[in-house]
């Protein structure tokens, strides 16, 4: 759902490495750090690795670390809401430049980009409101519409990626039926087993983003619900929240 657009303004008359495996660290971390999802993902890692400890009660509630750890947790969630600002219009240009071949399709694309878009939108007010810039009177209602519209956008990036892996697997099968052949004919197939590994490789980046948005998508049901019922449980929502930290930083770590 999350276009990654980002670049390294200091480094750009610098010459690129075209293999990213080989690039020095240093180089590759300094791209990472100026993207904004790439700091924002390291604070969520932060964030709810805090409330990890927090929710597993190894640090007593008694000791002044478990206060500091609930300060810091909270902080650094007001303080991701800031890296949201103006991040919607990422969505509005993906909905536009979304290639679309059916109504479903057109359908799913709104509901994935539109909820996203939305609920980013309104999360910048809910920042505000946090920081004390505004009204606190409507915070409540305002998390509320921000929790649907995330959902909402989950429900459709979930749909739109289960048939994109459903379009992988058959592409799958036609290049395996293919180096078969050329297998059986004796001739070479090295193209297609380069295809072969690069789509693998695809499948299994859909598939982190889909468990990915499972885990940010029971976050925003338990939002909803205002944290009651089994599924809001806080160990199980603060090691979702991690898990999806975890891919997400994966992703961009690659991508940059």
């Amino acid at each position: 759902m999350e276009p990654k657009t980002s670049t390294v303004s200091s480094s750009s008359s610098k010459p690129q490495n075209p293999n990213p495996k080989n690039r020095d660290f240093l180089i590759h971390l300094e791209a990472y750090l100026a993207k904004r999802d790439g700091v924002d993902k390291l604070l969520k890692i932060s964030r709810y690795a805090s409330k990890i400890i927090l929710a597993s009660s190894v640090i007593p509630e008694s000791l002044p670390l478990s206060r500091r750890l609930k300060s810091f947790e909270s902080s650094v969630g007001v303080s991701r809401k800031a890296f949201r600002l103006g991040k919607f219009v990422q969505d509005v240009n993906s909905l536009r430049s979304a290639s679309v071949s059916s109504k479903e399709e057109l359908i799913l694309s709104i509901l994935a980009y539109g909820g996203e878009g939305l609920y980013y939108f309104v999360e910048q007010f809910v920042w505000l409101g946090k920081a004390g810039l505004i009204d606190k009177k409507n915070l409540n209602s305002l998390q509320k519409i921000s929790a649907w519209c995330e959902f909402i956008g989950y429900i459709g990036s979930v749909s739109l990626k289960v048939k994109e892996l459903r379009q992988i697997g058959e592409d799958e099968e036609c290049l395996l039926s293919t180096i078969e052949i050329s297998i059986i004919r004796g001739i070479g197939y090295a193209e297609e087993e380069e295809k072969l590994r690069k789509l693998r490789l695809k499948k299994l980046m859909k598939k982190l983003s889909v468990i990915q948005d499972f885990a940010d998508g029971l976050m925003a049901l338990a939002d909803i619900r205002d944290g009651k019922g089994i599924l809001s449980a806080p160990l199980l929502l603060s090691s979702a929240g991690l898990l999806s930290a975890l891919i997400s930083t994966h992703k961009n770590w690659i991508s940059c």
